[in-house]
């Protein structure tokens, strides 16, 4: 019996959620680059890449210099450390839509932090969001134990890339509103209507435009969806990939709506620590010194049209692709057939997600894409006589 409840901490490490049944059980013990190996020492190549948390490889070498050193100097403080005010600073730099910024641990509470700036911002409650925000309250829908019914009631969700639908819930919301937040990349680009619709909508308003920037950050470009896709918000939150796989988060926007962290409380006791600091700011060497965006879309082009290319030859399981470059899956006509093609891939070494998303890092090449491409081959192959015609 496993004594950690629920399998594992991480929802989406579940066995049932990465192969759609309680086996394989896999345990890792090491990553480097875009393998990993578990517990009984067999090699994987993997493209789910930590949930999309790591865009340089695993165990970057600079990135782990980086790390330990910062654990040699001790790690943590009583004081704020030099590293935060840096990256601080070097953040804002690259992202003129970010004038301050706070950082925290994970992507969750750093999306609650926004929201509540956006609500003390405006002295309104309700929010609108369009995509996955975490597991906090604010953000909950349908049966969701332990949430408190009068929470859920302030939250409400809008459709990706539909402008009169969002628009009208928006308008709906009224002066009640405090906030939109979204997701720039949902199975598809933004559409540029949409995005115009929900800046003008929330001025309209009075509420604050905020972008969910967790998975995009750091690797559609280091500014993320709002760099390639002009997007202008009030607030971003950015995490995953920004400190290659140690935990960092932030939340950061307009200096005036950044202030008003004086008059509500957001913090956490290692939010400072150093050594994720280091890991960001290497991290951000490294992008410039390896073009890491423009190498994320190249490779993950090429991984895109081969799934595209599989879909067509196994168009009995699949029924297409989805996502972008930098993030995609296959779309499987059934939920079980997904499972059996995942586990079916972990039996043959490959780890690659049956839903959103898969993720290319600087350590895949043109090689490991082709590899796994031939691996998903076989596996839809092995699936698809398995099932009656």
């Amino acid at each position: 019996m496993s004594r950690v409840a629920g399998f594992t901490s991480t929802g989406s490490k579940r066995p049932e959620a990465l192969f759609g049944s309680a086996d394989p059980a896999l345990r890792m013990t090491r990553s480097l680059g875009c393998r990993v190996w578990d517990a009984d020492g067999r090699e994987y190549l993997d493209f789910i890449m930590a949930l999309g948390a790591v865009g340089l490889g695993y165990g970057h070498p600079g990135v782990s210099r980086a790390a330990v050193a910062a654990i040699e100097a001790g790690g943590v403080g009583p004081l704020a450390p030099v590293a935060e005010e840096e990256l601080a600073a070097e953040l804002c730099r690259r992202m003129p839509w970010v004038e301050a910024i706070r950082f925290l641990k994970t992507g969750a509470e750093a999306v609650s932090a926004a929201v509540r700036l956006a609500r003390a911002a405006t002295g309104r409650d309700h929010v609108l969001g369009c995509g996955y925000h975490g597991w906090h309250d604010w953000c909950q829908t349908g049966e969701a134990a332990g949430v408190p019914g009068s929470t859920q009631a302030l939250y409400g969700e809008v459709p990706f890339n539909d402008a009169e639908r969002t628009r009208l819930l928006i308008r709906a919301a009224g002066d009640g509103l405090a906030a939109v937040v979204f997701e720039p990349v949902i199975l598809a680009p933004p559409d540029p209507e949409w995005l115009t619709m929900l800046r003008q909508e929330t001025e309209r308003a009075g509420a604050l435009l905020v972008v969910d920037e967790i998975k995009t950050v750091c690797r559609l470009a280091v500014g993320g969806g709002c760099e390639r896709y002009g997007i202008r918000p009030d607030l971003v939150v950015m995490g995953k990939a920004m400190a290659n796989g140690y935990p960092l988060a932030a939340v950061g926007g307009r200096a005036q709506v950044m202030e008003l962290v004086r008059r509500t409380w957001i913090s956490s006791t290692l939010a400072t620590e150093w050594v994720s600091l280091a890991a960001a700011q290497e991290t951000l060497r490294v992008m410039d010194r390896s073009r890491v965006p423009e190498h994320l879309t190249r490779v993950g082009r090429r991984l895109l049209a081969g799934l595209a290319e599989l879909a067509g030859r196994h168009d009995r399981l699949v029924a297409g692709v989805a996502g972008i470059p930098e993030m995609c899956h296959l779309v499987f006509r059934e939920e079980p057939v997904s499972g059996a093609v995942a586990r079916a891939c972990a039996d043959g070494g490959l780890l690659f997600k049956r839903g959103a998303y898969n993720f290319v890092s600087l350590a895949h090449e043109e090689a490991e894409v082709d590899r796994a491409l031939g691996m998903l081959d076989d596996a839809l192959s092995e699936v698809g006589r398995s099932i009656p015609t």
